[in-house]
């Protein structure tokens, strides 16, 4: 008999240190296939330098937290809209090339706004 989507599983050890396991392939396969996660890491490790470097408060470095995981966050979606379109669009298709732009396009615009509140948080020590 097939299980209904609305049946609940009951909750398992192992089947939740199971998803993480998978959890953490994903992320892997981000690094493994993206050069841009390389460089966000960078940039990460670099505002992490400056933070403490500027001795930022616990909002900037509740801010700047998150728009790191934001970055990244967007870059996995981004990883995972390209595998999808690979597999399901081999061939060259225009919606598939405008769903791997607009994913880069979320990127990017995630990128900026990181960088904005970078901007927000460290201009202001550096020019002192």
């Amino acid at each position: 008999m097939e299980k209904q989507l609305s049946e609940k599983k009951r909750f398992s050890i192992v089947a939740r240190a199971k998803s993480f396991k998978h959890a953490f392939r994903g992320i892997g396969i981000i690094f493994k296939t993206q050069h841009n996660a390389w460089v966000h890491a960078f940039v990460g490790i670099l505002v992490v330098v400056l933070g403490f470097t500027y001795s930022i408060n616990e909002a900037e470095w509740g801010l700047l937290v998150l728009c790191m995981a934001a970055v990244l966050t967007a870059e996995g979606f981004n990883t995972a809209l390209e595998i999808d379109i690979d597999l399901t669009s081999p061939d060259y298709h225009p919606y598939a090339r405008d769903t791997k732009d607009v994913a880069a396009g979320a990127v990017l615009l995630t990128v900026v706004g990181a960088v904005i509140v970078g901007l927000i948080v460290f201009l202001p020590k550096i020019l002192n």
